[in-house]
């Protein structure tokens, strides 16, 4: 029940992000973990329950055919405003709304607008959530107020608001669990975020933070790192786009991790690599401006995490050779990327019997990855670009990649020809080719 009543925090017709809600559901402490599998895994149960009953509609899915993004039909999110507005389980303020926040207990606070109004809610002392749709009015006073003492605060979602900055005081709210500044103009996260111990999920992705503080290490509850940020307006980079964080040394504290993404590992080097190998918990890990020497350490730390379903590594230059092949076998992993010069394709990929999704850039490779890759019973997704492969020849065998859905090819500079035999590819769906400046001919 009050996982349904939830969705009516979010504004009418509002595309709900799956995974940022069972997060929150989580955060607010209505998810019972059955000791058998994480809890992540019995929200996401609520949440195919809902789905399952017509409660909740999917307004978007995952190439592997997982629910995205959610919603609520109009007459339903009505009759849950209703209920909710019954039960004091949530106020709201909307535009134009000049009813003062400061009637009665508010448990929690929904803010769909650009007004400034929102400061008189800062009295109420009963706040367990606060969620800001639009730009959310002037945030910083807010935020200053409300660190001001401690509160009862397990989700703040700020994310998109006009939000600046951060008060040094934000350690006063140490009942938080969830804690979302993405896209947000944020860029330097306080000391005191350390006093946070109770934080579940830190999400400052696309804001302007590129360094953590020490005492982030100190957080044992956190299992969702985010932060990354994106520039879409750069001109195209064959090393990416994307900034990951700084991070100092004393990461082996944060034992329930299962998200880090993405860290730039050349500040801290081998050490900080080392201690990632007490990250058992980890289930994606993403590392940037990886060097040469990190080779064996990274082999040797993605070893110890056997429930690693997401790799992701990119290398510090486009002509460091990243040499991975002493992994023996990481059972669990479902999508990897790798962005570094490889020139030999690991061996332990071929064995990868639930990986859905693989991207390779500028491996190099001197021999045909397809060899690799085509008998992976659950691959769905294939990329291959800005030069992953320096042969001429890509050769799609009769019976290969039974199950793939996806393929791209892209700024391939010396593949000359593309050959697929009869019998190959039988259920893809979308093939994109891009940049393939010798390519004669498309394949009939």
């Amino acid at each position: 029940k009050p996982c349904l009543l939830y969705l009516g925090i979010y504004p009418e017709d509002y595309s709900i992000n799956h995974t940022s809600l069972t997060r929150q559901w989580i955060a607010e402490g209505f998810v019972k973990s059955d000791g058998r599998r994480t809890i992540e895994q019995v929200a996401d149960e609520y949440l195919s329950e809902l789905i399952y009953r017509s409660l909740i509609q999917v307004s978007s899915i995952g190439f592997e055919g997982k629910v995205k993004n959610c919603q609520v039909h109009d007459l339903l999110h009505e009759v849950i405003v209703r209920k909710m507005e019954d039960l004091s389980f949530c106020h709201f303020l909307y535009e134009g709304d000049d009813e003062s926040a400061t009637l009665g207990t508010i448990r929690r606070l929904s803010i769909d607008t650009s007004s400034n109004k929102v400061l008189k809610s800062t009295n109420n002392a009963h706040i367990r959530a606060i969620h800001a749709f639009k730009k959310g009015g002037l945030l910083d006073i807010f935020m200053g107020l409300l660190s001001s003492k401690s509160r009862p605060l397990k989700v703040l979602d700020l994310e998109g608001t006009l939000l600046s900055y951060v008060p040094s005081n934000l350690g006063n709210l140490f009942h938080l669990r969830y804690l979302n500044l993405r896209n947000t103009k944020v860029q330097v996260l306080p000391k005191s975020v350390g006093k946070l111990k109770n934080l579940e999920t830190l999400d400052i992705r696309d804001t302007l933070v590129h360094e953590f503080p020490s005492e982030i290490n100190k957080l044992k509850q956190l299992r969702h790192l985010l932060a990354f940020h994106r520039n879409y307006e750069a001109e195209y980079s064959l090393l990416g786009f994307t900034t990951g964080v700084v991070m100092k040394k004393g990461i082996k504290n944060l034992t329930s991790l299962q998200n880090l993404c993405y860290v730039e590992v050349e500040h801290a080097g081998i050490d900080l690599i080392q201690e990632m190998r007490f990250l058992r918990q980890l289930r994606k890990l993403g590392l940037r401006c990886v060097r040469r020497e990190y080779g064996n350490a990274i082999c040797a730390s993605v070893e110890e995490m056997k429930q690693l379903e997401s790799l992701n590594i990119t290398a510090i230059a486009q002509d460091e050779i990243i040499d991975l092949n002493s992994i023996s076998s990481l059972p669990q992993l479902r999508r990897l990327h790798l962005k570094a010069r490889l020139e030999k394709m690991p061996n332990w990929i071929s064995t990868l019997e639930f990986l859905v999704k693989i991207r390779l850039a500028l491996s190099n490779l001197k021999d045909d990855p397809l060899r690799s890759l085509e008998k992976l019973p659950s691959l769905l997704k294939v990329s291959i670009w800005d030069n992953a492969y320096d042969g001429q020849i890509l050769h799609f065998r009769s019976g290969g990649f039974p199950k793939l859905k996806e393929l791209y090819l892209a700024r391939l500079n010396r593949v000359n020809s593309i050959l697929i035999d009869k019998g190959a590819l039988l259920s893809l769906e979308n093939f994109k080719l891009n940049k393939m400046p010798h390519l004669k001919e498309v394949p009939s």
